[in-house]
């Protein structure tokens, strides 16, 4: 983990001159970012362009540095196509996910990566499941716990609502980077038949909760 190729390079630095565009040009901003009430009048762009946005330098940091430790993991694995289209898959699944659970709140706004971030950490956990993470940077954690314990923290964060954080986004950037990982390496559904099982648990307890009433 933690090497730079140039796909990385180019994504990294494409979030970072956009993000400091809007840092320093309000009107691009708003423009730009996701807005419900803008993509329901048209301006559907926004599902894409948000996501090469953030709030501010800490946003941007934690995303950039999030993806520069998984990225080359996904690579080695997927190549630099692949590995575009599930970035890519995942950032708009991400939104997607957004613009569904907030598509009566008008005034809902949203930026950044995470969505897209979130699907390559999910592409790695599933690709090299035996990786360990370092949760806070210090305490050594197994990829698939953390996978699986983020995506039940994001559903108690969807149903809790009691923070500003897209936790829909970075839930469906996960879905994202789970299902367009196992169609693009279909050999994870035999070499990493458990891990597959496990990190659906999440997705199966969202679709039931949802069709409760209770998200």
């Amino acid at each position: 983990m933690g090497n730079l190729e140039l796909v990385t390079i180019i994504i990294i630095a494409a979030n970072v001159i956009i993000s400091f565009k809007g840092f320093n040009d309000p009107e691009f901003f708003h423009k730009y970012k996701f807005n419900i009430a803008d993509i329901k009048s048209g301006k559907k762009y926004q599902i894409l362009t948000s996501g090469f946005l953030h709030i501010d330098h800490a946003h941007l940091f934690v995303n950039m540095l999030t993806l520069y430790f998984f990225a080359d993991a996904v690579l080695f694995y997927l190549g630099t196509l692949k590995f575009l289209v599930v970035y890519v898959v995942s950032l708009i699944l991400g939104n997607l996910m957004s613009l569904y659970f907030h598509k009566d709140e008008y005034n809902y706004t949203a930026v950044g990566a995470s969505g897209a971030v979130m699907g390559i950490l999910y592409a790695a956990i599933l690709l090299n499941p035996d990786m360990m993470l370092g949760l806070f940077f210090i305490i050594p954690i197994p990829a698939y716990l953390f996978g699986i314990g983020y995506l039940l923290y994001t559903i108690y964060g969807m149903k809790s609502r009691r923070d500003n954080i897209g936790h829909d986004a970075h839930f469906g950037g996960a879905v994202g980077g789970y299902l367009s990982t196992i169609i693009l390496a279909p050999f994870v559904l035999e070499a990493h038949l458990m891990m597959v099982i496990l990190l659906a648990v999440p997705i199966v307890i969202l679709f039931l909760l949802h069709r409760s009433g209770k998200i």
